[in-house]
């Protein structure tokens, strides 16, 4: 059985140790945000936030987060009162939404470590794969919801 805490509950996974991740938070507890997207750790649908640290969920092992806090999308906000959240509406980001969750998630975790990126710290920090190329819509609303934190 492994045990961590998932968007602030106390989960349990009677899983294989070696399960990633993604699947855990995707089957056994419902939390269908975190998206599956190449399975390898490439394109970023899958990343959360582990101990405050965006990692790539398809490519942890859920037995190597014993204790760990895990936040998903879903545990971003309850309202959508995130400044990122505030930002992607406001810009328009998403088209067809599939990468957004991870996005949004590498997005925050790039804002907590860095309250005032510039463009060329966020075209570094953030690696992940949009098929439907917002990327420069991507880099406004970073840069907008550095504002809204800023302004409280």
């Amino acid at each position: 059985m492994t045990r961590f805490t998932v968007n602030g509950n106390p989960v349990e996974y009677e899983l294989e140790p070696d399960t990633p991740l993604l699947w855990a938070l995707r089957e056994a507890s419902n939390l269908t945000g975190t998206k599956f997207g190449c399975g390898a750790g490439l394109c970023g649908a899958c990343t959360v936030h582990v101990d405050g640290v965006a990692q790539r969920s398809c490519q942890v092992p859920i037995g190597t987060i014993e204790g760990t806090f895990v936040t998903t999308v879903e545990g971003l906000s309850d309202d959508r009162s995130h400044p990122v959240q505030m930002a992607w509406l406001e810009k328009q980001v998403p088209q067809c939404g599939f990468c957004q969750s991870g996005m949004l998630m590498a997005a925050s975790a790039l804002l907590k470590a860095n309250p005032n990126p510039s463009r060329a710290d966020i075209r570094m920090a953030i690696s992940n794969i949009c098929r439907c190329g917002t990327y420069p819509r991507v880099e406004a609303a970073i840069l907008r919801a550095a504002e809204i934190a800023r302004e409280g």
